[in-house]
């Protein structure tokens, strides 16, 4: 499987992609700095170089690609507007890409209150504007998503084992392993095409939580 990750050197990405390459997939990284490159091929992926901001298009980085995941992000210390063109813009962007050259499975990293982003305040709102916007966007897209939704975010390591839900609201930590883990695996669940899930630490290992999605 070719898989292209927007957003590749973020922490969920190369998690993520170090579980495809080891999984013998052709796991590719979209990046904007070339000095990043170096860190996706320590994981065995291949680094693309575009610019989700930038780009007029991305559609020639998604050209062989089975699977598009959505793993970038504008970051904590960014304002308003970064969210709109990267949370929001960089996701409907590759959504227009994979359409334009007939990848059809899309897989976005979005966040616990996408569901609800008019009760969030502060900085989190805009954010999560941008997030429930772009998944939005996705799901009228006609492609094959699934939206995970993780919970707080820690860099504990992963113990391969997961709450997944479909029923929006929950609250929980969960670490980026574990989060890494459930993509790689909806990656080809077809069970997990139209759903929208959220992503806790829990009792049930990866494998056969996405099988009871």
């Amino acid at each position: 499987m070719d898989v292209l990750v927007a957003g590749g050197h973020g922490k969920i990405a190369l998690r993520l992609l170090r579980l495809l390459a080891a999984d013998g997939h052709r796991a590719r990284g979209l990046i904007r700095k070339p000095e990043q490159a170096a860190d996706l091929e320590a994981v065995g992926a291949v680094a693309v170089l575009g610019d989700l901001e930038a780009d007029a298009s991305l559609a020639d980085y998604l050209q062989g690609a089975d699977v598009a995941v959505f793993a970038a992000g504008a970051g904590p210390g960014s304002g308003p507007e970064r969210k709109r063109t990267v949370d929001l813009g960089g996701a409907v962007k590759l959504a227009d890409a994979a359409m334009a050259v007939g990848v059809r499975r899309y897989v976005m990293i979005s966040s616990i209150g996408a569901d609800r982003p008019q009760v969030a305040s502060g900085g989190m709102r805009p954010y999560l504007e941008a997030k429930a916007e772009a998944d939005q966007y996705l799901m009228a897209s006609g492609l094959e998503y699934t939206i995970v939704r993780p919970g707080s975010l820690t860099d504990d390591p992963g113990t391969g084992r997961v709450h997944l839900s479909r029923e929006l609201g929950g609250r929980g930590q969960v670490p980026r392993d574990d989060v890494a883990a459930v993509i790689a695996q909806v990656l080809d669940a077809p069970n997990t095409i139209g759903a929208t899930f959220e992503v806790f630490s829990g009792d049930h290992m990866v494998a056969e939580a996405v099988r009871s999605l």
